[in-house]
């Protein structure tokens, strides 16, 4: 079965290039972003790896934990992330799973249960799967997913800004509308009864219909 929304993120045990990592230990009460790469030394990951280690902060200030995975050994990271250094301006400031047995990329659903062999000996063609990205709360619980082809660079802003979302929709009892940004205002949860809503917001609402009921972020 396919890894959904509200699934509990597989736990497992890695080599990355800052040691071997317990999932789950390293996630701790934080939250995380999984995301996966088919190889190392593929273009636009490349420029993928770069731009995460630029924005790094933007993460750590919101307490996510970046990790990338490979289906590469860890060795073949270390000398991929010269490369991004040099071109993108950034090295990797985060670790880097070695998925060399495919064993977190099966577990997560983005190889095949049979899938075997030599890592190195593969093509990126053959892992085009591996092009995902997971956010996983607190609880452990998998709160976002994407699959981007191999073409198409991912919007690590765009997961940021989902994020944002994710923690503000966690902590009260609303919902973002389309291309919500921070600051905006927000949609009263439909799980939310006009009764209860009065309590909660005393100042009323915009409501445009009495189904979308519209007030400032809390």
């Amino acid at each position: 079965m396919a890894l959904q929304i509200g699934d509990t993120a597989p736990d497992f045990e890695a080599e990355t290039t800052n040691g071997r990592l317990r999932f789950h230990d390293w996630v701790g009460q934080s939250w995380a972003v999984l995301f996966s790469h088919p190889r190392d030394f593929t273009p636009v990951c490349t420029t993928e790896l770069g731009y995460m280690a630029k924005i790094k902060p933007e993460f750590d200030r919101r307490d996510v934990k970046i990790i990338g995975l490979s289906v590469d050994p860890v060795d073949n990271h270390a000398k991929w992330a010269s490369d991004i250094a040099e071109t993108q301006g950034h090295a990797p400031n985060y670790p880097v799973i070695g998925d060399s047995d495919f064993s977190v990329s099966k577990l997560y659903g983005m190889l095949p249960p049979e899938t075997s062999g030599d890592p190195t000996q593969r093509t990126p063609a053959q892992n085009q799967t591996v092009r995902n990205v997971f956010v996983v709360g607190p609880d452990k619980k998998i709160k976002l997913i994407l699959v981007y082809p191999m073409t198409t660079g991912r919007n690590f802003d765009e997961v940021l800004r989902v994020i944002d979302s994710l923690q503000l929709t966690a902590k009260h009892r609303v919902a973002t509308p389309v291309n919500w940004q921070q600051g905006q205002d927000v949609i009263i949860a439909g799980s939310v009864s006009d009764d209860e809503a009065r309590k909660i917001w005393p100042q009323g609402w915009d409501a445009p219909r009495p189904y979308i009921r519209l007030v400032p972020q809390p």
